[in-house]
């Protein structure tokens, strides 16, 4: 993919277009932004405007398709094993920099996840960035940046991405996947400016288990106990899906605060429940609301400190159906 298909950013296109055409790139970058936002897709359209046999990152030449298809011998991409990328794999990645480009005027790597270099890594791959050989081009991508290394961060020109615009991501949605003007409405508002998300497994997600999810929350009273511990259970299950299921959860209570101040449907993100809306806020006040949402940022805020799911869940479920 060029930097002319690739969905908004325009201020990062212009400063690495004007880099790479007056031959001042810097020897190292830091991509900072969300998942799924098209870090990785600008890290490889600038690899490819380097490496292009036309000077023009032109996607068509012998170049540009190896750097598409990952098997460039001067591209490479430095990923976490398991959860954390560590110091053997910096050393195999400096074993290969010392050595001059095989085809390219450059070698490059991208280290996808920056966040995740444990503290032998960082310190090894900080020598790298200290003394960088003239022929290196390093790109780190991180949606945390403050999980890397200070010293890291000071050795690399940062470049900070933000979330595509709802309705510029409403739009593409809209075009490239062929999907109505509601389903597009409702993927990109949940998935948060994340072209990666809206397209990915979320998909599924945020549009069809939506509706069964908050068919099933809304069934949910105090008064039956059972039904709330088993979607309790259920959810526990889903660890990895569980951070969306809950923001499904926060956009729909935050819908019924946006309603219940009469804003336009517009602004709703479940613009296609929207009898379920007016029939819930109708048992709903100002506190409670607000009290629910409270109830799932903690719960998500648990969640990340790695507690008893289940009890965490249990908990949170006995707050939603009060």
């Amino acid at each position: 993919m060029t930097f002319t298909q690739i969905l908004g950013h325009q201020r990062q296109k212009y400063i690495l277009r004007r880099a790479v055409a007056s031959g001042r790139l810097a020897h190292a970058y830091m991509f900072e932004g969300a998942e799924g936002i098209g870090k990785r897709l600008m890290a490889l359209a600038l690899v490819r405007a380097v490496f292009c046999l036309k000077g023009t990152g032109c996607g068509d030449c012998t170049a540009c398709r190896k750097v598409d298809h990952h098997n460039h011998p001067d591209l490479h991409i430095l990923e976490p094993d398991g959860a954390a990328i560590k110091i053997d794999q910096v050393r195999a990645l400096q074993k290969e920099l010392s050595f001059r480009p095989l085809e390219a005027t450059k070698k490059t790597c991208l280290i996808d996840g920056a966040e995740k270099l444990n503290p032998a890594a960082g310190n090894a791959l900080l020598k790298t960035l200290e003394e960088p050989p003239g022929d290196t081009l390093l790109i780190l991508m991180t949606p945390q940046p403050e999980g890397v290394l200070s010293t890291i961060r000071s050795r690399c020109q940062r470049l900070p991405f933000s979330r595509l615009g709802r309705e510029h991501l409403k739009e593409a949605l809209a075009e490239r996947l062929g999907v109505d003007e509601t389903e597009a409405h409702v993927l990109a508002a949940l998935s948060e400016g994340s072209f990666k998300k809206a397209l990915g497994k979320h998909r599924d997600l945020f549009l069809e288990r939506r509706k069964d999810l908050l068919k099933t929350l809304t069934g949910l009273s105090q008064g039956s106990i059972l039904p709330l511990f088993d979607l309790a259970e259920a959810l526990a299950k889903e660890k990895e899906s569980l951070p969306d299921i809950l923001e499904i959860f926060q956009a729909f209570f935050r819908d019924l605060l946006l309603f219940h101040h009469g804003r336009p449907e517009q602004e709703l993100v479940n613009i296609d429940l929207l009898e379920t809306i007016h029939r819930r806020a109708g048992r709903e006040t100002y506190s409670s609301l607000l009290r629910k949402l409270g109830a799932i940022n903690a719960s998500r805020q648990q969640l990340d400190r790695n507690v008893n799911r289940q009890l965490a869940l249990d908990v949170l479920l006995m707050q939603l159906a009060a």
